[in-house]
């Protein structure tokens, strides 16, 4: 899926992908090439990115991405 990084925190990047609620790739989810300490080493807001959907958790309104894509 594309997607567009639109905010980062400290434990990962929050990623719209055209659905109501943004995704998360988690920094443990960056890369697997490198350790990463913040988010920013990898991605910034405003990239166009593709990620792969995880998993959708409904009641918690939680989508879990990963920018490791086989």
């Amino acid at each position: 899926v594309t997607g567009r990084i639109v905010g980062m925190e400290l434990f990962g990047a929050f990623v719209d992908i055209g659905v109501h609620q943004d995704g998360l790739v988690h920094i443990s989810q960056l890369t697997n090439k490198k350790f990463v300490r913040h988010p920013m080493e990898m991605v910034s807001v405003g990239d166009v990115v593709e990620v792969k959907v995880m998993s959708v958790d409904l009641a918690k309104k939680r989508i879990q991405l990963t920018m490791i894509l086989d």
